[in-house]
């Protein structure tokens, strides 16, 4: 049982791409109905644990929700540009590449040979599945088209893996309880949603729509906490990861996302790749 209730993270944010991509609406509209549906989340959170709050916890929340919205949002333009089953992957191996290096350099969580050792590992297996996941077929009658997307598409993806590894990098900084963060952190999530929707159209049922994606968000939270004292952080961490197959498969067989035979294995194994890295990186913070 308390394997199962540590793989639920990897269903809910592994099926976030996919549900968006089903229900429809531009980025903003999906940053920002998510949004929405995660604070409603945190609230149900809050009432239930009734976490202390306090200025720092809003301040290091809020901030962290700002940066957040910026990695989500891009995220979504991301999936919009080169489709979700070259975005999550890609995007899941960078985020655990700066999460990775930033606490090394930043928190100086290396601190004996075996983890530089491990950690220089990982960070080589994450880079050579991110670099698969985006390989394109060179036998494929439109790859000049595709190198266009990919360019255009890793751009946007950089800035969303900058927001992303701020937004956990300003909890880690911040030193605040987690269950306790969640309501904060929704608020600075949706007040970055509506300045970045500012002058857009997104008073419509796409926005409200998308209200799921950020309920399925919150419950994914919800239950890596719950699973942590039960399996331990590194066995948590690494079924989180594994989110990524749901992503990349479900986009090509439900969204119809077009991939030659050749593209195939790469996604696959470059999937394989960022999960095992990421694993490995699990495992060095036992």
């Amino acid at each position: 049982m308390s394997i199962l209730i540590a793989l639920i993270p990897a269903l809910c944010w592994g099926s976030i791409g996919l549900v968006s991509g089903k229900l429809g609406g531009n980025a903003h509209q999906q940053t920002l109905g998510m949004t929405i549906g995660a604070l409603v989340f945190a609230l149900g959170a809050y009432f239930a644990y009734h976490p202390v709050l306090n200025v720092k916890v809003f301040l290091v929340g809020i901030a962290s929700g700002l940066l957040w919205s910026v990695g989500q949002g891009q995220q979504f333009q991301s999936m919009q540009i080169m489709g979700v089953s070259r975005t999550v992957p890609m995007s899941t191996g960078m985020q655990l590449v700066g999460n990775t290096l930033a606490g090394a350099l930043l928190f100086h969580e290396w601190q004996n040979g075996r983890e530089i050792s491990l950690g220089v590992l990982a960070l080589i297996i994450l880079i050579v599945g991110a670099t698969l996941t985006s390989r394109n077929d060179p036998a494929s009658h439109v790859v000049k088209e595709e190198n266009t997307e990919l360019s255009r598409g890793l751009r946007v993806l950089l800035i969303s893996t900058i927001g992303y590894v701020g937004y956990t990098i300003v909890v880690d900084w911040g030193q605040v309880n987690a269950i306790a963060v969640i309501l904060p952190q929704a608020i600075g999530m949706l007040i970055g949603a509506i300045v970045m929707a500012m002058g857009k159209d997104v008073k419509n049922m796409a926005t409200v729509k998308n209200i799921l994606t950020g309920l399925l968000w919150g419950a994914g939270n919800i239950f890596m906490f719950l699973s942590i004292p039960k399996v331990g952080l590194a066995v948590s961490y690494s079924l989180s990861q594994t989110g990524i197959i749901i992503s990349t498969l479900g986009s090509i067989f439900l969204l119809g996302e077009k991939k030659t035979k050749r593209e195939m294995v790469y996604v696959v194994v470059g999937c394989l790749f960022v999960i095992g890295g990421g694993i490995l990186l699990g495992y060095m913070k036992a």
